[in-house]
């Protein structure tokens, strides 16, 4: 089965050095981790490299739910992830707006004006 840019499904490779068994917690209501911990291609843990955890939820606006999901830096256990999500939840919504407000400069610096000589 070929894809529109020529690479079949047969061409797609698993790098077996980056394997992580993945876990996911909930609190049902505001928040969900995930956990990526590196595994060796045997299943077992691989201790040489860090976990992974990142952040998920859901914030409302007048269009519905935005879903936003975040790295959680420098997180070691799940608790310290837990701690750190809410302000990794902050900086990555404010990098979004911060995008948004971009799109739009760039959106509206498009816009021309009939009968207006520049």
């Amino acid at each position: 089965m070929d894809t529109n840019e020529g690479i079949k499904i047969t061409d797609v490779k698993v790098n077996k050095n980056n394997l992580y068994k993945e876990e996911t917690f909930t609190d049902l209501t505001f928040a969900t981790i995930r956990c990526l911990t590196p595994v060796k291609i045997d299943g077992s843990p691989d201790e040489s490299r860090e976990r992974i955890f990142t952040g998920m939820t859901q914030l409302m606006s007048p269009k519905g739910p935005i879903p936003v999901q975040c790295v959680i830096d420098n997180a070691k256990t799940l608790e310290e992830a837990l701690d750190k999500l809410p302000a990794a939840i902050d900086k990555t919504v404010k990098a979004m707006i911060e995008e948004a407000r971009e799109m739009q400069r760039q959106e509206a610096s498009r816009i021309i004006v009939p009968g207006r000589e520049d």
